[in-house]
C-alpha cells in the first residue's frame, strides 16, 4: 500500500497580499490629498479677498481664519507619513522598500514645516494686502524651500514606484508614475506664469499618491 508524500506544512505558502496592518496606514496617505485640496476649496471660496487665480492654498494660512489651513497642513502632513509606514508594510523588503517610504515621509514632513512657517501676502490676500508681490520674509523662504524639497521628494517616490510596478508587470502603472514627476514639475515651473497651472502640478502629485497608495494597498506583497 502506497501513501501519497505531502511536503511539510512550512513548505505550503498561500500567495502573499498586502499585510493586513499596511491598509489602514495606506488610506491615510489615500485620504490626505482629496482632504488638503476639499479645504483648500472650501476655504478659498468661503474667505474675503481670496482669488483662485491670483492667490496660494498656502496663503490661506494668514489672517485671522490662518488656523484652519494650519491645522490642514499638520493633519495632511501626519496623514502622509502615516501613510509612508504604510508603504513600507506593503513593500515588505521588495523593489523600493526602503525608499520610496523615506520619500514619501519627507514630502508629508514638508506639510508640517509649512504649518510652521507661513507664506508671504501678496496679490490682495488677505483682505487689505496691496496688490502685487511682497519682499520675501524668512518665514516665506523656509516655506518655498519646504515645499520644493517635499515635492521633490515626491516625484523621487513615483519615480522608484514606478520600478515597483515594472517590475509587477504594471506597465500602465509604470508609466504614469514616470510621467506625473514630470507633469509636477513643469507646474512647479510655470508657476511664474500662472498661480492655476502651479496648483495643477501640486493636486496631481497628491492626488497621484492617492492612487498609488491605492494601488499598493489592494495588490499583492513583494516583500521576502
Amino acid at each position: 500500500m502506497t501513501h501519497a508524500i505531502r511536503p511539510p506544512a512550512a513548505a505550503v505558502r498561500p500567495a502573499r497580499t498586502t499585510r493586513p496592518a499596511a491598509r489602514p496606514l495606506l488610506s491615510c496617505a489615500m485620504a490626505a490629498g482629496p482632504l488638503f485640496l476639499a479645504a483648500g476649496a472650501v476655504q478659498g471660496l468661503l474667505r474675503d479677498g481670496y482669488d483662485f487665480t491670483r492667490n496660494a492654498i498656502s496663503q490661506l494660512s494668514l489672517g485671522d481664519l490662518g488656523w484652519i489651513q494650519e491645522t490642514s497642513f499638520v493633519l495632511t502632513g501626519v496623514l502622509i507619513i502615516a501613510g509612508a509606514a504604510g508603504v513600507r508594510r506593503a513593500l515588505d523588503g521588495g523593489p523600493g522598500g526602503t525608499w520610496a517610504p523615506g520619500l514619501i515621509a519627507v514630502f508629508g514632513a514638508s506639510f508640517l514645516v509649512s504649518a510652521v512657517f507661513q507664506a508671504d501676502p501678496g496679490a490682495g490676500f488677505p483682505a487689505g494686502t496691496p496688490d502685487g508681490a511682497a519682499s520675501l520674509s524668512t518665514s516665506g523662504a523656509v516655506h518655498m524651500v519646504g515645499g520644493m524639497v517635499g515635492y521633490l521628494a515626491l516625484c523621487a517616490a513615483f519615480l522608484v514606484l514606478a520600478r515597483h510596478f515594472s517590475l509587477q508587470g504594471r506597465r500602465g502603472w509604470a508609466a504614469a508614475s514616470r510621467i506625473v514627476p514630470v507633469a509636477v514639475l513643469a507646474g512647479f515651473a510655470g508657476s511664474g506664469a500662472s498661480v492655476l497651472i502651479f496648483f495643477a502640478g501640486a493636486a496631481l502629485g497628491l492626488l497621484w499618491l492617492t492612487a498609488t497608495t491605492a494601488r499598493l494597498a489592494s495588490t499583492p506583497s513583494t516583500g521576502r
